[in-house]
């Protein structure tokens, strides 16, 4: 849940790096989200829920395309490449550029940092 606020935090920060663990648990709780007010729309059959339903999917279309973005820098390509479809999905599965490249930190070597003077 916390990868989830820490995106909802960064709602339009299209810079730096996401680590695949950020971007499918957000992808994740988003879809759980989703489905359980589509659910409860079409279950309760009140119009007030389905506005609920696209008001939610409209407040998170662009912390989506953010982490989607920031997920194509983990691994070395432009934010541009969310926008090929299969290439996309295979690039949001593989493992970010060991070390900073020019998007910036590892932020899988920055959390673990973060651990250890915990």
């Amino acid at each position: 849940m916390n990868w989830y606020l820490n995106v909802l935090k960064n709602y339009a920060d299209f810079g730096g790096r996401a680590r695949r663990k950020e971007y499918w648990m957000f992808f994740l709780f988003n879809m759980l989200f989703g489905y359980v007010l589509l659910i409860l729309t079409t279950v309760a059959e009140l119009p007030v829920l389905m506005f609920a339903a696209i008001l939610y999917f409209l407040a998170v279309l662009i912390p989506s395309i953010a982490v989607g973005v920031r997920r194509m820098h983990d691994v070395g390509m432009s934010g541009w490449f969310i926008l090929v479809p299969i290439y996309s999905f295979i690039l949001f599965c593989t493992e970010g550029e060991k070390g900073d490249n020019k998007y910036g930190a590892n932020p899988k070597l920055q959390e673990s940092a973060t651990i250890q003077k915990i």
